[in-house]
């Protein structure tokens, strides 16, 4: 087993089998993120397990500050993943509502306690345990290009995926990551935020696409397909206002990135 000295966390050795947590984003809205991210796996001689019962994990009513509605939503993830197999999670957002917010979540019931904090042991956010699980190391087979990276707010503070993210794209002989400025910044998503106070969301996601496009990067590449949909969601809403026939930014989600450069039939 490995050991994640900046999470402090023992790594198993590569499985045989792991279940996917999709999370709600990718299957309403990009469910090519999650099949690319099963695609990656496969590759990698992973079975994996898609459980069709498996809804929200909870965090939209929890960080809006209604935790009855967030314990009666994760509740149904807790008895889904019946196996000890990890939990892999496209999301570092997610992951972390799982790993670190669902113990506290339960914590007044020892029954439900016990169940979370099996399950978020065995909860892993996509390029953490491509990094520290499976090694991912494939070869790069896409021309040279330059990229910029975004990760989450949750993901940066909870799961440590900035440096997952960083390691996976610094593998690929033909990529180059630039740093945008305040690159540690939230881009105004925040789930339920950008309803509630969509003036100041909008202000800063604007900021956060005018640090992307000043890197001259050809797109933005995120392992959070909120925070992804936002930024490039602004930027084509820029775009229209400018009146730009093509599109100044396109966007795309780390695993499909990933894959896309790794596979010899995808070039």
């Amino acid at each position: 087993m490995g050991l994640d000295k900046t999470q402090g966390r023992v790594y198993p050795p590569k499985p045989r089998d792991v279940y996917l947590y999709a999370t709600c984003l990718v299957d309403q809205f990009a469910p090519e993120a999650g099949m690319d991210t099963i695609l990656l796996l496969e590759r990698e001689g992973i079975r994996v397990h898609y459980p069709e019962s498996q809804t929200c994990c909870g965090q939209p009513a929890y960080s809006s500050g209604y935790p009855d509605e967030a314990r009666a939503v994760a509740s149904r993830q807790l008895t889904i993943f019946p196996e000890p197999w990890p939990v892999v999670v496209p999301s570092g957002s997610c992951a972390a509502m799982m790993r670190h917010h669902y113990p506290q979540l339960f914590a007044a019931d020892p029954l439900l306690l016990a169940r979370s904090q099996a399950l978020a042991e065995r909860i892993f956010e996509l390029t953490e345990f491509l990094v520290h699980v499976v090694n991912f190391k494939q070869p790069d087979y896409g021309s040279d290009c330059t990229i910029a990276l975004h990760t989450s707010c949750h993901a940066r503070r909870e799961m440590g995926s900035h440096e997952t993210s960083v390691a996976l794209l610094d593998s690929l002989a033909q990529v180059t990551v630039v740093q945008q400025a305040r690159i540690e910044e939230c881009c105004g998503f925040g789930g339920t935020f950008a309803m509630r106070y969509p003036e100041i969301s909008e202000a800063i996601v604007s900021d956060k696409v005018a640090a992307i496009q000043a890197t001259s990067a050809e797109r933005v590449v995120s392992a959070d397909c909120g925070c992804l949909f936002n930024i490039t969601g602004r930027a084509a809403r820029l775009d229209e206002i400018a009146q730009l026939d093509t599109p100044s930014l396109a966007g795309e989600h780390i695993a499909s990135f990933l894959l896309r450069r790794t596979s010899k039939a995808t070039l």
